[in-house]
C-alpha cells in the first residue's frame, strides 16, 4: 500500500490517481477479507477473541503513547528554540 501511494503521489499522472486510489482501495478490502477468511478457519476462534481483543488493543495502545510522547519531547526541544529566536 505504501508503494501504492509513493508511486501514485511521484509518477503517476493526474489522470492514472483515481485509477490508483481504486486499487489501493481493492488492497486493502482484500487484506481485510483474507485475514477475516484466516480468523475464519481457526476452530479455537471464540475461545481465542478475547486474548485477541487485547492484543489488538496492546499492538494499538504502545505505538499510539509512545508517538503522543515522542511528538511532544520533540515539539518542545525543536518549537521552544524557533520561538525563542522570533522573539530575539
Amino acid at each position: 500500500m505504501c508503494i501504492g501511494i509513493c508511486i501514485g503521489n511521484k509518477f503517476l499522472s493526474p489522470k492514472y490517481k483515481k485509477a490508483n486510489e481504486i486499487f489501493q482501495i481493492m488492497c486493502t478490502l482484500s487484506l481485510i477479507f483474507s485475514m477475516g477468511v484466516m480468523l475464519g478457519q481457526d476452530d479455537n476462534f471464540f475461545d481465542k477473541l478475547f486474548t485477541l481483543g487485547w492484543e489488538s488493543f496492546l499492538f494499538f495502545l504502545v505505538p499510539s503513547v509512545c508517538s503522543v510522547i515522542l511528538v511532544f519531547i520533540l515539539t518542545k526541544r525543536f518549537m521552544d528554540d524557533k520561538r525563542k529566536k522570533e522573539k530575539d
